[in-house]
Parts: structure tokens; sequence; C-alpha cells
């Protein structure tokens, strides 16, 4: 019986060792692949990088990428016969498509998925004209002291984004969402830096040879009053803020999906409320002068910020109110618009 024993214990410690030992084998089971990325948004001729590594990372075996719609995306890889393997994705046209990499065997894969947008903003038509600037009679007893004297200034045409950059164009060109509220690919982005929006419209414009910017404040301020079919209002569209704008009374103290609210007079959405929104120019004192395409102090601290934001009162998304900010300023709050020139 004591041999006996002591015979299952050997045996039960051998199975044991031999367990154990099974990573020693010179043949590695590969248990899968991982993806560092499952999902892209890409804007037509953008590209993104996917790298794909086998499980368990000491496993060797050829990786073979494939797309099920080449005309939408196509993806070229370095080929390794390695644990690693990096693939670049190129999107072709809009619409989906699917990108796979499969062990040599196929015995395992993995998928992700890429949409192809037109990260390019619908742009309205802002036919140039001349206005007052800064606190005029319909902002009544609101007006600050920055927003003063009042002046004329003449804008010649240009284009406007229709809706605030949101968090799919941000994505699609720049290949991160850095925005503190998500959810919904619509909303507006937002917790970007002046220079992160530079980068943004470096990129957008190389891959469009468009020329893309931001608006000047005066461009900004003649676009929210609604430029020549202005109607004088408090607000951009409206004397009724909750008709026009998200702001502390309505949002829930979050952004909402851009063009939600009613539009301007020239059919722009959100320029009053959601987020604050960048200007080119740098922020300094008004003048009484009159000016034609004025592009603000020639140096500064600050830069403009116009429009008002989703957290707070409707002092703030007046079509005349102004602010300051840091270029590096990164909060939830502050996004922006593009225009481009007519010509």
């Amino acid at each position: 019986m004591k041999n006996l024993k002591t015979f299952i214990y050997y045996l039960l410690v051998s199975m044991l060792l031999a367990a154990i030992c099974t990573s020693c084998n010179d043949k590695v089971t590969i248990t899968g692949i991982e993806l560092d990325k499952t999902e892209v948004i890409l804007s037509i001729g953008g590209t993104a990088t996917i790298t794909a590594n086998l499980l368990p990372y000491y496993a060797n075996d050829k990786l073979k990428w494939t797309t099920t719609n080449s005309n939408v995306a196509v993806v070229e890889s370095d080929a390794k016969e390695a644990a690693f393997s990096e693939a670049i994705v190129t999107a072709k046209a809009t619409g989906k498509a699917v990108i796979t990499v499969t062990t040599k065997n196929e015995k395992h894969s993995a998928t992700c998925a890429i949409t192809v947008i037109n990260a390019e903003p619908e742009l309205v038509l802002v036919e140039g004209g001349t206005f007052t600037m800064g606190c005029t009679q319909e902002q009544g007893e609101s007006c600050n002291e920055n927003e003063t004297p009042s002046h004329t200034v003449t804008v010649s045409s240009f284009y406007i984004g229709k809706y605030e950059v949101t968090q799919q164009q941000w994505e699609a060109i720049m290949e991160n969402n850095p925005s503190y509220f998500k959810g919904d690919r619509n909303l507006p982005v937002e917790r970007i830096s002046l220079n992160e929006i530079q980068q943004f419209i470096t990129k957008i414009n190389a891959l469009t040879g468009k020329k893309y910017r931001l608006p000047t404040e005066a461009e900004w301020e003649y676009a929210a009053r609604g430029g020549k079919l202005s109607k004088g209002y408090k607000y951009s569209g409206s004397n009724n803020a909750n008709s026009v704008a998200w702001y502390m009374g309505n949002s829930n103290s979050k952004t909402q999906p851009v063009g939600t609210k009613e539009p301007n007079e020239l059919g722009i959405y959100d320029m009053s409320g959601n987020v604050f929104e960048w200007c080119s120019d740098y922020y300094g004192n008004y003048t009484a002068d009159s000016q034609i395409d004025p592009l603000g102090p020639d140096y500064g601290n600050l830069r403009v910020t116009r429009g008002g934001a989703h957290g707070i009162g409707t002092g703030y998304c007046r079509v005349s109110f102004r602010f300051g900010s840091s270029p590096n300023t990164i909060v939830q709050d502050l996004g922006f618009r593009l225009v481009h020139p007519k010509d």
C-alpha cells in the first residue's frame, strides 16, 4: 500500500512538472492576435497605422492583412514573419470597410472597423458688408467694458463652417479624440489647445489643397450677427437664448450634438452656446476707429474666444461678448469652427 501511495505521489508530481514545462516546448501554440486599434475614422486620403501582436508574444507566425472593401480603404503591411506586424491603412472614398489580420494557418484573426468620412466642414457663404461691432443697442445693459467702444467694421466675403468642428471630423484628421464629453461623434470637439488646432488645419489643408483657417474676431461677430441678413438679435439668431443656444439653463451642463438648436439668419448653428470658439486675433482693447478686415493686435498673451458655452449663463452667449484665453488653454467648453476665403 505504501509503495502504491508513493507511486501515485510521483505520478502527480510528474504530471504537474509536465504542465509547467509546456512552455519549454519548441512548438508554441498561438492563442490569439491583439490589435492596438479596433475602430478607426479617417478622412479621404488619410492614413492610419495599425499594429498586431501574436499572443503569447514569443510566438512566431506570418500575419496576413486584408480589407473587405478596397474601394473605401486599402491596407499594406511589412509582411514580417514575426510576433509583431504593422500595417498602413489608406482611405480612398467615403464608406465603411473591415481590415482583417490572420495567421497564415488562418486559425486566428482580428478585425478593425474602418469608417471613411469627408472631414471638410459644410460651409455657409457670408457676403461681405459693414456692421457695428461691439456693444450695440440690442445688448442693453449686458455689455462689458471690453465690448466698447462700438465701432464700424467692413468685412470682405468669406465662407464659414455651418457647424462647430465635431469629434468625428477631428478624429478623422488627428486619429485621436481628446474631448471630455463623448458618446456621440457629432458633439463638438473640445479640450484642444490653439496649437493643436493649427496642427489640424495644417493636416486638413494638406489633404484637401484648401486654405482653411480660424475666423478673425470681426468675421466671427459679423457671421454671428447674421451678416447682411441680420435682424439685430441679442444672440446669434434670436432674442430668446433657449431657441438658439445650449447654455447652463438647458444643456444639463454638457455639450450637445451640433446643429440641434435653431440656426441664425445665415443658417449657421451654435454661434451662441455649446462651446466657446477660438478666433485668430490676439486679445486687445477696441478703438473707435472704423476698420476694414481687421486682424486684431499685432501681439499679445491671449487669443480671442467667442460665443458662450454649455456650462455658463446666457450673458456669455451674446453676439458681442468677448473673452481672452491662453493659447495653451485645454478645457471642456472650448472648441472651434473653420472659415475659408471666398476666392
